[in-house]
């Protein structure tokens, strides 16, 4: 029998050769991987628009199909949750991590101990702002008239898309951390940066946590239930979303919990699957607890204006993630360099932390759904009957 290592087994085990390498190995050997990871992020770089093109483009058609008052009242109300997730994450974020994260990163991150052989410059073809623009241009289009070649294009180019993240991308990742954490650990700081992603995950998890608890009390307040029984009975599809890390393997789990707290069946039916595809409060909250302990580690402050910035556009990227393996992480990086400063060498630090516990914002996404549809079906589930 063959043994199937997922992808958070491998970035452990590419993390622990890293260590080992950056222990062992002499600065020519690092300077190779370091060629190899800078040259891995310049793809990266260059692939990112056509994530955001050929995955949020067919999306929006999509989800414009057939648009009435319950469509809208629910993408609206998802954007809404999604939105406020961003928000209190940063809130917990700016009032916690300057005070348990002390240690500076700014002469750690980078390779300016051990310079890259060369690195192969692939410039995009155009910038995240052009390629989010261009999905709603033609999105919105295929939404508005009727044009089967131009679907079935982006259709194909989605096709693509996510045929490059699975086959190429995700399995040269592990790789990919593998050079930034012998780069860090020949750098001497290795153990000190483990100890704030620790503490950043542990933040992660109570913000998410808190989340959910969040979306049940207001779910309870508007139908006049017990919000914490909604909330348990909902938990079998947390566990699920936690133990399978994809949203399109937990829906099925999710739809059957929601039916259990008492929602009309053409209610879930429609607002479950379509918040599994624009509810990303889970996402959206790790993103931004993730990204902000960085920001503090390396010695940076945090701007509410540039946050709001990029919890903006990652709202609108994110809704094409759902079934994509690191979707959202991989989507964010132009955003979190453009908006936010970071290096790619430091967001692959971001990129190993979310990774190593994704099953956390699917478990929040796919779990705050059943909130969603909960409040739907006091307003809806009459006349949907």
């Amino acid at each position: 029998m063959k043994l199937k290592i997922g992808i958070v087994g491998k970035l452990f085990i590419a993390m622990v050769i890293g260590v080992a390498i950056g222990y062992l190995a002499p600065g020519a050997v690092i300077r190779a991987l370091n060629s190899f990871g800078g040259t891995f992020g310049q793809f990266i770089k260059f692939f990112v628009p056509f994530i955001v093109i050929g995955l949020v483009t067919p999306a929006i058609a999509e989800t414009g199909k057939g648009a009435g008052k319950l469509l809208l009242a629910t993408m609206g109300l998802a954007y809404l949750s999604t939105l406020f997730a961003g928000g209190f994450a940063y809130g917990v974020s700016e009032f916690t991590f300057p005070k348990i994260l002390d240690v500076s990163l700014t002469s750690v991150v980078g390779v300016k101990d051990f310079p890259a052989y060369f690195v192969l410059k692939i410039p995009p073809l155009m910038d995240i702002t052009t390629a989010l623009v261009a999905s709603f241009v033609f999105g919105l289009s295929m939404v508005a008239m009727e044009m089967p070649y131009l679907r079935n294009t982006f259709n194909e180019m989605r096709n693509a898309v996510s045929l490059t993240i699975k086959s190429a991308v995700m399995p040269l990742l592990p790789v990919y951390i593998l050079t930034v954490v012998a780069d860090l650990t020949a750098s001497g700081k290795l153990a000190i940066i483990g100890g704030g992603c620790l503490k950043i995950m542990v933040v992660a998890f109570a913000v998410t946590t808190s989340i959910l608890v969040i979306q049940y009390i207001v779910a309870g307040l508007v139908t006049g239930r017990n919000p914490f029984r909604l909330l348990f009975n909902m938990f079998p599809a947390y566990l699920t979303g936690w133990g399978c890390c994809s949203s399109a393997a937990t829906l099925p789990v999710t739809l059957k919990q929601t039916r259990k707290n008492g929602v009309s069946d053409k209610i879930t039916d429609l607002v479950i699957p379509l918040c599994s595809n624009v509810h990303l409060a889970g996402s959206m909250a790790n993103m931004v607890v993730y990204t902000a302990g960085f920001i503090v580690l390396g010695g940076g402050t945090l701007s509410l204006a540039q946050y709001a910035e990029f919890m903006f556009m990652l709202s609108v990227i994110a809704v094409a993630s759902p079934g994509i393996p690191g979707g959202v992480v991989l989507a964010s990086g132009a955003i979190a360099e453009s908006v936010l400063g970071f290096t790619p060498e430091r967001y692959a630090l971001v990129i190993a932390t979310y990774m190593a516990l994704d099953g956390m914002g699917t478990a929040c996404n796919l779990t705050g759904d059943g909130a969603i549809a909960i409040v739907m079906d006091r307003f809806f589930g009459k006349k949907k009957q």
